[in-house]
C-alpha cells in the first residue's frame, strides 16, 4: 500500500461524511456551552461554514481520521489471517490456523448430521460479525463446537444443550453463548447501530482500494 495515496485519500474524507460529522460533533459542542454559560434563551443556530474553519474542529477531524485508518489497517490484517468468514480448513491446516489467532471457534462436523448444518447457519452469520474471533470448521468424525485462546481449548460444546436442547434455537441464543465463554466480545449499542458509521469505514476501504490500483 503506497503511503502517499493512503495520506491523500484520508486528507480527501475531509470534504466528506466524517468532516460532516465531526462537525456536527462539534456543534453539539458549542450549543451545550452556550446552555451552560447563561439561563437565558440563547440562539443554538451554529453555522456550518463557520466551523469548518475552527481549529478545535480540524484537531477532532484528524483524531476521526487517525481512528479511522488504525481500524482499516487492523481489519485487513485480521482478513489475512482468515477472520471475517466462516471457513471449511484441513486437518493439516488446523495447527496453523488455530495458532495464527488470539481466538478461533471451531466447529468439528459431520456431513452427515443434519444438526451441524444448523450450526454452520449461524456461526456464518457470526464470523461477519466479530472480526476479532477467527471462525473455521473441519470435517470430521464427531460434532463438537471447542473454542480456542491463544492455541489452547479451554471449552467445547456437544449437542445443543447449552442452546436450549432444542434444533430451533437463534443465532442470537449462540451469540450469548460465545460471550459468556468470552470467545466474542460483546457488541456495544453503538457498534450495531451506527450505519453511518460503518458507511464511513467501508468508504475508507473503498477509496484505498482504488488509489491502489490507479497506483499500478
Amino acid at each position: 500500500m503506497d503511503p502517499d495515496s493512503v495520506k491523500s485519500t484520508l486528507q480527501n474524507l475531509a470534504f466528506g461524511n466524517v468532516m460532516a460529522a465531526a462537525a456536527r460533533d462539534y456543534q453539539k459542542e458549542v450549543i451545550s456551552q452556550q446552555k451552560a454559560q447563561t439561563s437565558s434563551s440563547v440562539n443554538e443556530e451554529v453555522d456550518l461554514d463557520e466551523l469548518m474553519d475552527d481549529p478545535e474542529l480540524e484537531k477532532l477531524h484528524a483524531d476521526r481520521i487517525a481512528a479511522l485508518k488504525k481500524e482499516v489497517e487492523k481489519r485487513e490484517a485480521l482478513k489475512r489471517q482468515g477472520h471475517g468468514e466462516y471457513r471449511d480448513i484441513s486437518e493439516g491446516d488446523f495447527l496453523g490456523e488455530v495458532t495464527g489467532s488470539e481466538k478461533v471457534i471451531c466447529h468439528f462436523y459431520h456431513h452427515d448430521f443434519y444438526r451441524c448444518k444448523i450450526m454452520d447457519k449461524h456461526l456464518k452469520t457470526l464470523a461477519t460479525k466479530y472480526l476479532d474471533t477467527k471462525f473455521i470448521k473441519l470435517d470430521a468424525e464427531v460434532s463438537i463446537l471447542e473454542y480456542l485462546l491463544k492455541g489452547i481449548a479451554v471449552d467445547r460444546v456437544v449437542g445443543f444443550q447449552d442452546l436450549g436442547a432444542k434444533d430451533d434455537f437463534t443465532t442470537r441464543a449462540l451469540e450469548n453463548l460465545l460471550i459468556k465463554k468470552g470467545v466474542i466480545s460483546e457488541k456495544k449499542k453503538d457498534d450495531e447501530d451506527d450505519g453511518d458509521h460503518e458507511d464511513r469505514r467501508r468508504s475508507v476501504r473503498t477509496s484505498i482500494v482504488n488509489s491502489d490500483s490507479d497506483s499500478e
